[in-house]
């Protein structure tokens, strides 16, 4: 359906493709990949004709339509929600105007709603408003003027007018940053059935893992083509390295030997016709690159915060509303130290009010919060970067701690969350919103508090932060509650689970995984709208009336759950420990055999006697095959206890 052939693109000096093709056929799923600044936004201008390469084509098949979701800033105007997702043409946005601007009595109107029905409008809508469901949205939201919503409902009514379209080509931009746990399982599930193609742009790993057929990366300056979902291109990227360095260190060695013989014997009559030979077969051999490397991941240590009380926190009696919707009714909840509680439930049930309420950032209707010993909060969420001096580097506000840190220090950070080089002397008032998230989280790892409250920290984030931000949470010394659409970074960090649903807290004494096992759910949508549940005020940011609070009652069977849970880690670490003895076998075995190909490669003899094709062959399916039981080794590895370490006085 599309072609790309040949394409060349530089901005200000610097190039970004060089002759670069790609190829998009009917059915692809593809994940587009990069490090930040590759050119991914880039490609898809080109795509969208919205820019032009330097060399190339972008060629599309006759009457193949493209739909385009951008990472923010989607027009709204006074269209409906229901509106806006059915305006899948001009010619349909012009009926919604005139429906919108004529009164029934005006023959306009008539003949608009002729042409509505003409271009089947009711069905449109019933479709329109089952996506919309999908997506979060309420009946009762769907009737309201888009330009009333905040921004990231507005991208999930574009998202909805996009999917009610069905482009044979559907481009996205960073599509799960504005979906909660339970849409992007419902969105999921949609893309895996798409008719059409897509190409998508995202730095979230389980969603690439759970829609991709096929990883498009770009990396120096070509887009290079990955079967499978992005752990299949870990691993396939992987081999190809190996087999890349391999050749490379043999290429080398033969340049170098011909190099020895140029210099020796050029000057020789006898011998300056086959000098001559070498130094022609020099110049026409085609030089293979060494891969090119990912950079190392940044290990940094930052100031740990000061220890507090074994009890954090204790809500009481809490009643929160907004308007006549009641969100919490008689709630008590008692957080106790070095938990790390992820918050999952659906949209509009709570999550980031009882954050807020934690922070101490709403006023209490009812009831009382007590703070325990030496406690200090920390919460992060958008409006944070309010809080800012626009005025100041960035290396200076991030600078600005309580409790001094070396600069080098402070760089080091920044650079893990992409503040490198001359960006750390970028004026805070010209960074993007994104960029101020991420300075954000800097300046809070920099001065931890004891008790961390973070809202959707991973938005804006691409992989390599995101791992910066998973490695520095997991030195963090305090308590930890956090709210994510990121299973990746769930399941990284969560030691507990805490489901609100309807005003009912249900705590889950154990991972992320525990709690889809013990909720009895195949996916992490099942798991989060229990049947019976009744269902939030999404868009409006309304949360829904409690019937049921967590009182003390509830906080002694989740001691009890968390003994259960205690059983259970140990019964699962008894039935691993055999498992991982072979798997440790199986990765030493191929491990061995991995050196002896790489060896047999690096052989000039090897691509003499044409065995290079059948040993590449048989190392790429051995690095496949590697990287599964790792994989397996390190599921088995967290089940089986470390040996324990006793503390000396």
């Amino acid at each position: 359906m599309l072609t790309a052939s040949g394409l060349s693109k530089s901005y200000g000096g610097r190039s970004l493709f060089e002759n670069a093709s790609l190829q998009i056929n009917r059915g692809d799923r593809i994940g587009l990949i990069g490090a930040n600044g590759a050119g991914k936004s880039t490609l898809f201008s080109l795509i969208l004709k919205e820019a032009s390469p330097d060399e190339g084509t972008v060629a599309l098949e006759r009457s193949v339509s493209i739909g385009f979701l951008p990472q923010e800033s989607a027009p709204s105007g006074d269209e409906t929600v229901l509106e806006l997702a059915t305006n899948i043409s001009p010619a349909m946005e012009e009926i919604r105007r005139q429906l919108r601007e004529h009164s029934d009595e005006d023959p306009v109107h008539h003949e608009a709603m002729a042409r509505f029905a003409e271009l089947d409008g009711h069905s449109l809508e019933v479709k329109a408003k089952r996506i919309l469901s999908g997506l979060a949205f309420r009946e009762g939201d769907v009737g309201k003027p888009a330009r009333t919503l905040s921004g990231g409902w507005i991208m999930r009514a574009h998202l909805a007018r996009l999917l009610v379209m069905e482009p044979d080509i559907l481009m996205l931009d960073e599509p799960t940053n504005h979906l909660d746990l339970e849409s992007l399982g419902w969105f999921q599930t949609y893309l895996s059935k798409y008719q059409g193609a897509i190409l998508a742009i995202s730095h979230d790993r389980e969603f690439l893992n759970a829609i991709c057929v096929g990883i498009l990366e770009i990396r120096n300056r070509k887009l290079n083509r990955y079967r499978g979902n992005y752990d299949d291109y870990l691993a396939q990227k992987a081999a190809r390295e190996e087999q890349q360095w391999a050749a490379y260190k043999n290429q080398q060695r033969e340049i170098a030997e011909l190099q020895r013989f140029i210099d020796r014997f050029r000057a020789k009559a006898s011998k300056a016709s086959q000098a001559q030979d070498r130094i022609k077969q020099l110049a026409r051999m085609e030089r293979i690159e060494p891969p090119e490397r990912d950079e190392a991941t940044v290990s940094f240590s930052f100031p740990q915060p000061k220890r507090g009380g074994q009890r954090v926190i204790t809500l009481e009696g809490v009643r929160q509303s907004y308007g006549s919707h009641v969100v919490y009714e008689r709630l008590d909840l008692e957080v106790e130290r070095g938990q790390r509680t992820v918050l999952v439930g659906p949209n509009g049930a709570g999550k980031s009010t009882l954050l807020k309420i934690l922070a101490g950032m709403l006023p209490l209707e009812a009831g009382s919060v007590t703070p325990g010993h030496n406690l200090s909060i920390g919460y992060f969420a958008q409006h944070r970067t309010e809080m800012l001096d626009v005025k100041r580097t960035v290396l200076a506000e991030a600078m600005q701690t309580q409790t001094p840190v070396p600069e080098q220090t402070v760089r080091t950070i920044l650079g893990s969350f992409l503040f490198r080089g001359d960006d750390v002397f970028k004026p805070v008032g010209v960074l993007s919103g994104g960029e101020k998230s991420r300075l954000a989280l800097v300046k809070l790892l920099l001065n931890p508090p004891n008790f961390l409250l973070l809202d959707e920290p991973t938005t804006h984030l691409d992989m390599p932060s995101i791992d910066a931000l998973i490695g520095a949470l997991r030195q963090y010394e305090g308590t930890l509650f956090f709210v994510s659409h990121d299973v990746h970074f769930i399941r990284a960090l969560a030691s507990s689970v805490l489901h609100i649903s309807a005003g009912k807290l249900t705590p889950y004494a154990g991972d992320y995984q525990y709690y889809l096992d013990k909720s009895g759910s195949r996916s992490e949508r099942e798991a989060l709208i229990a049947p019976g549940d009744y269902r939030p005020e999404a868009a409006s940011d309304v949360a829904e009336t409690p019937r049921i609070k967590m009182g003390l009652k509830e906080i002694k069977e989740q001691r009890r759950a968390e003994a259960e849970a205690r059983k259970a880690a140990n019964k699962a670490a008894r039935d691993a420990a055999a498992g991982l003895k072979s798997a440790e076998e199986e990765i030493t075995t191929l491990e061995s055999r991995q050196r002896e190909l790489v060896e047999e490669l690096e052989d000039p003899e090897s691509f003499k006697n044409g065995r290079a094709f059948n040993l590449n062959r048989e190392l790429a399916d051995l690095q496949e095959r590697l990287a599964k039981v790792m994989k397996e080794w390190e599921r088995l590895s967290a089940l089986v206890p470390a040996p324990e370490v006793t503390e000396e006085a």
